[in-house]
């Protein structure tokens, strides 16, 4: 009885590892933010990673983003793909787009046999948007925040059942928001979760993070600060400085010409009058030297 339980539980291993080998596939889940770069590993690379190649696939089409080592360069994203050093294949600035799953396969001897088997990874992409735009976002507004995992050739149902997916939203101090009666958390499917609240004066450069768990351990988050706009009464200050300041200036040229104008005018007209009170003062003067000169000779004839 022993005996037929040992070749059983054999029998189980060895059909396991047949079907494991047959599907020919090494899968891993890779979750990042929008906007972030992202790392895809290749666990069966070989040295040089002159026989790495590296496709992507996305509805029912293949494209060719790595091949023996050398980026394609006649890819729309090319210049955010990158082959790093361990063949891993980088991604700068992940976008919605980028979700979908890549495969990295190794040649020996050019294309001619394959070395190993194929490594799958899936992209998920997470990403949060305002229902409100920029100048909508102020004190005393509702605003809506969508947070939304985006995925491509696998269902949402498998991502939660198969693994364990949930998405929380949370404050910045990492505490959920779910028991808070200010905040309506809201699901349109397993992966979208939306949080609805009432903006505060206080909210003013707060974050609030949704978060990607994996069986409780935080895979990636995405956050949305809260920026109200920013207020204009500094610049009009400035402004009407500038205007009032700028009419100062020519008020006080003109009231320099005036005063020139004034002082030319009773020039002008002070002119005549002095010289004819020189005259009159010249007329009396020889008057006087006159009559005294007549006095001397009237003097000299007596004596």
């Amino acid at each position: 009885m022993s005996d037929k339980s040992h070749m059983c539980l054999l029998g189980l291993i060895l059909l396991s590892a047949l079907l494991s080998g047959s599907s020919g596939v090494d899968e891993t889940h890779v979750f990042c933010s929008s906007g972030e770069d992202v790392r895809l590993s290749c666990n069966n690379a070989l040295l040089g990673c002159t026989s790495t190649t590296w496709l992507y696939y996305r509805q029912s089409a293949a494209v060719g983003l790595i091949e023996l080592g050398i980026k394609k360069n006649n890819i729309e994203r090319h210049e955010r793909l990158s082959l790093g050093s361990d063949c891993s294949l980088n991604i700068k600035k992940v976008t919605k787009e980028d979700r979908g799953y890549y495969t990295c396969r190794q040649y020996v001897n050019g294309k001619g046999e394959q070395q190993g088997t194929d490594v799958r990874v899936y992209l998920h992409v997470l990403h949060v948007s305002s229902s409100s735009s920029q100048s909508e976002i102020r004190s005393g507004r509702s605003v809506t925040l969508s947070c939304q995992l985006y995925y491509d050739r696998v269902s949402c149902d498998t991502l939660v059942g198969s693994e364990g997916i949930d998405l929380i939203w949370v404050n910045q101090a990492g505490v959920n928001l779910q028991p808070d009666s200010r905040f309506q958390i809201s699901s349109s499917g397993q992966c979208i979760r939306s949080l609805t609240t009432t903006l505060l004066n206080e909210d003013h450069n707060r974050e609030w993070r949704c978060q990607v768990k994996q069986r409780n351990q935080l895979k990636t988050s995405a956050t949305y600060t809260v920026k109200y706009p920013t207020e204009t009464k500094t610049a009009s200050p400035v402004t009407s400085s500038k205007s009032t300041a700028a009419p100062t200036q020519p008020d006080a040229a003109g009231l320099l010409i005036r005063v020139i104008v004034i002082i030319v005018e009773i020039a002008v007209f002070a002119a005549p009058t002095v010289i004819l009170l020189q005259i009159i003062c010249v007329r009396r003067a020889g008057r006087k030297n006159s009559h005294h000169q007549k006095e001397i000779e009237m003097s000299t004839v007596l004596q």
